[in-house]
């Protein structure tokens, strides 16, 4: 800086015929000294504020690399997780399907035994039904034989009773 405050103080003016009052030029330059004295300190506390608010702004950029790192890390982890997710949705997918198919299959073969089931169970109520048949005919036919050994049995007793005389006659 050029001037100071001394400088304002020790400046001599040449006295002059009709110039200035000395005593109000000394109080002028002696405000005036105090006056650029104030500035000066001023000047000084705000030059120790500004280095104190860069010091700050250099802090605050560094916090905010470091949140951006963060933010950039979280941002990956998250697109790890998401594409995690995706495959973890797709396995189980594929899982299920796989499982939906064996179950189909499954279903498809029981279904197939049925019809064979129901297949064979039919053809033995047809053989059991002819089988019946054929039980009750021969039985139907032994009843007839029965029916005619009987009828030959009364026919024949008859004859017998006509032979035979009656004890009351």
């Amino acid at each position: 800086m050029g001037i100071t405050p001394a400088d304002i103080q020790a400046k001599q003016f040449r006295v002059r015929f009709r110039g200035f009052d000395v005593r109000e030029v000394d109080a002028f330059l002696e405000e005036m000294a105090q006056a650029f004295q104030a500035l000066i300190q001023a000047n000084e506390k705000l030059k120790k504020e500004l280095q104190i608010f860069k010091g700050e702004i250099a802090r605050q950029k560094e916090r905010e690399k470091t949140y951006e790192k963060a933010l950039a890390t979280s941002q990956k982890l998250l697109d790890q997780m998401k594409e995690n997710a995706r495959k973890s949705a797709e396995l189980i997918i594929s899982d299920a399907e796989v499982k939906a198919e064996k179950m189909l299959n499954r279903a498809h073969n029981r279904l197939a035994q049925l019809h064979e089931d129901i297949a064979e169970l039919k053809r033995q109520r047809m053989q059991i039904e002819v089988q019946i048949r054929s039980i009750l005919e021969a039985h139907a036919k032994l009843l007839d034989m029965e029916r005619e050994g009987m009828q030959a049995m009364d026919e024949e007793d008859d004859k017998l009773k006509v032979l035979k005389p009656s004890k009351g006659a």
